[in-house]
């Protein structure tokens, strides 16, 4: 996959893209990274690339111009024929819908994504409706840029790409992933999150501090093992993320489980 950030602070991926699996799948050449400054594809001495909005308001809003001639030097698809060709363009904006880890698979499976690091008080609105094929945010918060954004987008697409990770199938166990059935196998006695939060994990010593690992981690009993922390991602979704709940796919075990944890708080299941 190739990935161009387009951002008028491209110092700042110096950091983030060089450790970690994002370093690994660029030394493997699974992802090619291309960091544009902004500020090249302007045509005044000044370099300008924010301006006063129309009808007034406070702050600076990205001007059209050299965003769309940016991404237009980078050789791309016209846009109504970029998807046949794996291609995206996204806006990182507050105002964009919200990115999780269903958008991060279908991305991964792209050949080349651009994403605009919004600034400022905003873009031009031209750039949203006719450049860019979507806006997204990472969550409902208001950051000083999308370079944030785009950081956590990419490192959260390019773990999924195949051979960015070491072992894949912990890829599909994770918080938010979708049922295993989804990706073409059966549910193993580690058990996948089903678009949950994850179970709790624990390592040795079996014993630290007084603190010691549940019995059952350490039974042999793989069915056990699998109910147990079920039961455990249950609990810790309906208590910092009960919303959920409501969007994965349960199953009766499940309903059973949520309602026993549901009559130990002494609140109504889900």
């Amino acid at each position: 996959m190739k990935i161009d950030v387009v951002t008028i602070f491209p110092d700042f991926f110096r950091g983030p893209l060089d450790y970690g699996i994002l370093r690994r799948a660029r030394e493997a050449g699974l992802i090619e990274i291309q960091v544009h400054d902004l500020r090249s594809f302007t045509r005044d001495r000044h370099r300008t690339v924010d301006d006063r909005p129309f009808g007034g308001g406070e702050g600076m809003v990205l001007k059209p111009e050299p965003l769309f001639e940016c991404v237009e030097a980078l050789g791309l698809q016209a846009r109504d024929e970029r998807g046949a060709e794996g291609q995206t363009v996204i806006l990182l904006s507050a105002q964009g819908k919200r990115f999780d880890q269903a958008i991060a698979s279908e991305l991964s499976r792209l050949q080349r994504m651009v994403l605009i690091c919004g600034r400022y008080e905003g873009v031009d609105e031209r750039v949203g409706e006719n450049l860019a094929d979507r806006e997204l945010s990472i969550g409902d918060f208001v950051l000083s840029g999308g370079e944030i954004g785009a950081a956590v987008v990419v490192d959260a697409v390019a773990r999924l790409i195949p051979g960015a990770v070491g072992n894949e199938a912990s890829t599909r166990q994770e918080s938010f992933t979708a049922q295993p059935e989804a990706f073409g196998d059966r549910p193993s006695s580690t058990c996948g999150s089903g678009g949950l939060l994850d179970y709790p994990h624990y390592t040795r010593p079996a014993e630290f501090r007084g603190m010691v690992v549940p019995e059952v981690l350490v039974s042999g009993n793989h069915d056990q093992i699998r109910r147990w922390r079920r039961r455990m991602a249950l609990q810790k979704t309906l208590r910092n993320r009960p919303d959920l709940l409501d969007r994965g796919a349960l199953s009766d075990e499940d309903r059973k489980l949520l309602a026993e944890l549901a009559n130990m708080r002494d609140v109504k299941p889900a």
